[in-house]
């Protein structure tokens, strides 16, 4: 087994990611028992199957605020869930939400408590030219066809291999695809209650979007950071320009917008995996600024001392603790006014962070396990500065927590989204074979 290099990673606060493979009592299996040798052998003829079933979805245009389209794919998965035997639902969002809903299915068992969830939603809405999938050679493009309609096929054809050898009769799991990955319906307090009430139901959760392999090496991911935006909002005095920086006049709003963020920039940035960002910035005389469109207009003049400043922005973190400092941080350097200026911070949360916490580490030495007996060596940690916010961080205080099960594609959010076809056994085989051995090792023998 290999140690993270330090090299890897900008800072070597990142150590604490570094698997546990030295404080690991028993190894994991890095070779196939003759149970996973024949799910790897029942993958290998059903492939072109786990294909079919993600042509179909892909060719159904799902984005967010298509709510006929998200549902017509939660009816194909659907179907695949109830064929093997779960009890699937789906759950309606009030109207208040504008969202389609969520479809989850599950059924009981004997094992350890799973959770893999998946989202039926893409970024690509009804009007896109971007709809319908197609393929040359290995390769498929198609709108959501790795982020994330792969991993859903991936995770139904995962339980379909379990299922060939007699083994998902005794698995607990629960399958949750979400409606609104890509545009999350609020308050989050009703649009993922039924995700969180899962998450503490399970002891292990799943998530199934697209897999990395990068210089070489597959790399898991126990870490993901939080999303959260905030809104700074500056006053200052109209005045003529020419008695500006005087005691009566003062700085303006927009030389007090610009020390706030440069303070900012050289006050709370630091932490490794803290990072924040001003994405738009308004001032002047006449100002105004719509959050919803992330668009706003301006008016304003050389000779005039600004009155009004808007900036808004988002924040990311890999610890509620670490948000939580920074948030204090920021609000410290807003109180501090330059001449006649007044401002005013606020924060919207949206997702949370899923911090590496020492169970996520150890799913992933299991993984890689797996990884090496299917021959492709072992696998390290991959850095969150790297990937997005993710369902999976909503349930990651309630259960050990695993990312990145999916496929392997690039061009996410783009019209050249495009997957590798035949990873699609390469993730089905991973997801097969480490669920059996997580359902098999009921000793939970892990140290913590």
């Amino acid at each position: 087994m290999t140690f993270l290099k330090m090299s890897t990673f900008i800072s070597g606060a990142l150590l604490a990611l570094t698997p546990l493979y030295a404080q690991a009592t028993a190894l994991p299996e890095t070779s196939l028992s003759t149970e996973e040798s024949a799910m790897v052998d029942w993958i290998d003829a059903h492939q072109e199957g786990a294909i079919a079933l993600l042509e179909e979805t892909v060719n159904i245009g799902s984005g967010t605020m298509n709510h006929e389209g998200v549902r017509a794919v939660g009816v194909v998965m659907a179907r695949e869930l109830n064929a093997l035997g779960l009890s699937s639902r789906w759950i309606e969002m009030p109207p208040e939400i504008n969202r389609a809903g969520h479809l989850f299915a599950s059924k009981p068992g004997k094992s350890k408590k799973l959770l893999l969830i998946g989202h039926l939603d893409t970024v690509f809405e009804a009007d896109d030219a971007f709809q319908a999938f197609t393929r040359e050679g290995n390769i498929g493009q198609g709108p959501g066809i790795a982020d994330m309609k792969d991993g859903n096929a991936v995770i139904v054809y995962a339980l379909k291999a379990l299922q060939s050898i007699g083994a998902l009769d005794d698995i607990a799991v629960t399958v949750a695809y979400t409606g609104d990955e890509e545009k999350t319906g609020r308050p989050l307090s009703v649009s993922r209650k039924d995700l969180i009430d899962a998450g503490k139901w399970a002891d292990i959760t799943l998530g199934f979007e697209g897999g990395i392999t990068s210089e070489g090496t597959d790399w898991a991911t126990i870490a993901r950071r939080s999303s959260s935006s905030w809104m700074l909002e500056v006053s200052g005095k109209q005045a003529h320009s020419s008695g500006v920086f005087s005691p009566s006049v003062g700085a303006g709003a927009i030389n007090e917008a610009a020390r706030i963020l440069n303070t900012f920039y050289d006050e709370v940035k630091g932490d490794y995996g803290l990072t924040f960002n001003a994405g738009t910035i308004q001032g002047g005389t006449a100002v105004s600024y719509d959050s919803g469109q992330n668009r706003g207009t301006t008016f304003g003049k050389t000779n005039v001392v600004p009155n009004q400043a808007i900036v808004h922005g988002g924040i990311r973190a890999l610890s509620v603790e670490q948000l939580a400092s920074a948030k204090q941080k920021m609000q410290s350097v807003v109180a501090q006014h330059l001449p006649q200026t007044s401002a005013s911070i606020h924060f919207v949360d949206s997702y949370p962070p899923m911090p590496p916490s020492p169970g996520n580490r150890q799913l992933a030495h299991k993984l890689s396990a797996v990884n090496e007996a299917l021959g492709r060596g072992t696998m390290q940690i991959w850095d969150p500065l790297k990937r997005g916010a993710a369902d999976i961080s909503f349930v990651a205080p309630y259960t050990d927590a695993l990312a990145g099960l999916g496929a392997l594609g690039k061009g996410g959010h783009t019209p050249n989204e495009s997957l590798e076809l035949d990873s699609m056994a390469l993730a089905i085989k991973r997801a097969a074979i480490l669920i059996y051995r997580l359902t098999q090792d009921e000793a939970q023998d892990d140290p913590r």
